[in-house]
């Protein structure tokens, strides 16, 4: 174990919490063990650790991933998040592995957000998520879904029309989540936009992606 990963184990480890890992891991379908740390706690605990990190982040990440507790993917997801811009276009197959691996919607989400900053900033990159969207795994073509959130008025709108199209008809409940998710975000910017979307396109879109897409609309 590196230095940097035995220090977070130190900085989480006092603070677990084994009535209330129980019911985390539940609510993530007993999928993952948990120390029982909530995330104000989490962060407080680990913050400096992060911001003093002079290394790979992606490194250091993927070296969280692999401890056993669902608690060090959280660190791993926050210290990508503090050292975005340190992220190089090279690192895309690495996070796409971290998308790969222990997926849910907890980890998988946080990385969208890292991967989107970095494609923003390397806008070659866009021809991988164009290529994401027709990925066999679904967690990478959410992550396609996903990666334009942040972006508001410099959203690619018809990247993100069309995306959600191309997906409309999928079955999967966090494919139809993140088609709704990623409207509804858009519609913060450009709510007419988006309202003629659903319009244009209601029998086409899930009754789940359409609810979350029109929610405040």
């Amino acid at each position: 174990m590196s230095d940097f990963a035995a220090r977070i184990q130190q900085a989480l480890t006092p603070l677990a919490d084994a009535g209330r890992a129980r019911g985390m891991a539940a609510y993530m379908k007993d999928q993952f063990a948990f120390f029982g740390i909530q995330t104000p706690p989490r962060r407080l605990a680990t913050l400096a650790i992060l911001r003093a990190y002079p290394g790979d982040p992606v490194e250091a990440a993927r070296e969280l991933w692999a401890l056993p507790e669902r608690e060090y993917q959280y660190v791993a997801v926050d210290l990508l998040r503090q050292h975005h811009k340190r992220l190089k276009r090279s690192d895309l197959p690495a996070l796409e592995g971290l998308v790969q691996e222990k997926s849910w919607w907890d980890s998988v989400d946080g990385l969208a957000v890292s991967i989107g900053k970095l494609v923003a900033r390397e806008p070659d990159l866009v021809k991988r998520m164009d290529a994401l969207i027709d990925a066999p795994d679904f967690w990478l073509r959410r992550i396609a879904l996903l990666h334009q959130l942040d972006r508001k008025e410099k959203t690619d709108t018809a990247r993100l029309f069309d995306y959600c199209l191309r997906c409309a008809d999928e079955r999967e409940f966090f494919i139809r989540k993140a088609i709704g998710w990623a409207l509804r975000q858009y519609a913060r910017t450009d709510p007419l936009a988006v309202r003629d979307f659903l319009d244009a396109h209601r029998e086409r879109l899930s009754g789940l992606s359409f609810r979350e897409a029109a929610k405040h609309l």
